[in-house]
């Protein structure tokens, strides 16, 4: 009898800990079709808004946004009316054009609708954007654009070759967030990246005493990068007070060297 105790112990132990081996990374998601816009190219930006496991390509439904706007020369513009229902992975998204009229550094910003995960019983709000450069323009590609948190830029997040080593400051209210950790995640679009094991679908690196981390990639396509803190804030889950993940979010996109 003791013996069959302990075999059910022991099978309820492996099936903990493999289901907690990994927790998948969610992130937000901002892509643009073109992030470094020439004179002789398309004028028209498409963008797609997401919440999913990019690296898995498992999607989660994202609601109408509770903000969309871009920051450019100084200033920022309300995109929420050019927004359109859309389907990425195959679960509810948004999609939205833009029209490039001048040369600028473009910093587009999603704030979702906080996101409720009943299996970390917490909700998420993943503040999260990417930069678009055009006609030359090359001001203000680390402007600091006074979201709740984010990540500023220390290394531009655009004209980066692949294995480019990618830095950025995460910030929170303002503030250096020392030793954050940070996830990173390659937007697998193609299923053509196969991780050796599941501790290397998400990578982690910590930021240093002042907020600052750094990343190599070491393949061209788009790459997130989140960095989680705990909201000085709760929200209602079934009338209970629950803690609110507050992601700092930026994509960026690596290029393939071209020549020999």
């Amino acid at each position: 009898m003791r013996g069959k105790l302990n075999a059910v112990l022991l099978a309820g132990l492996i099936l903990v800990w493999g289901s907690s081996a990994h927790v998948q990374a969610h992130f937000g998601m901002v892509i643009p079709s073109d992030n470094m816009i020439m004179a002789d190219e398309a004028r028209q930006v498409e963008l797609q808004l997401s919440f999913s496991h990019p690296m898995e390509m498992v999607g989660m439904a994202l609601d109408k946004p509770k903000a969309f706007k871009v920051w450019a020369n100084g200033q920022a513009r309300d995109l929420m009316s050019a927004l359109q229902p859309s389907k990425v992975m195959d679960h509810p998204a948004w999609k939205a054009a833009f029209a490039v009229e001048r040369p600028g550094v473009y910093v587009f910003v999603l704030e979702p609708q906080p996101y409720w995960e009943p299996a970390e019983d917490v909700f998420i709000i993943h503040y999260t954007k990417t930069v678009v450069t055009a006609f030359g323009d090359d001001d203000g590609w680390d402007r600091e654009v006074g979201l709740k948190t984010e990540i500023v830029p220390l290394s531009k997040p655009y004209g980066l070759y692949a294995g480019n080593l990618f830095q950025g400051i995460v910030k929170f209210d303002g503030r250096p967030v020392p030793y954050a950790a940070v996830e990173v995640e390659y937007y697998n679009r193609d299923l053509a990246a196969r991780a050796p094991t599941d501790y290397m679908v998400t990578q982690t690196v910590k930021a240093d005493e002042n907020g600052v981390f750094a990343y190599a990639a070491p393949r061209a396509g788009w790459w997130g990068f989140a960095a989680l803190n705990t909201a000085d804030y709760t929200l209602k889950a079934d009338g209970v007070d629950k803690e609110v993940e507050l992601g700092a979010v930026i994509w960026v996109k690596f290029e393939d060297w071209q020549g020999n």
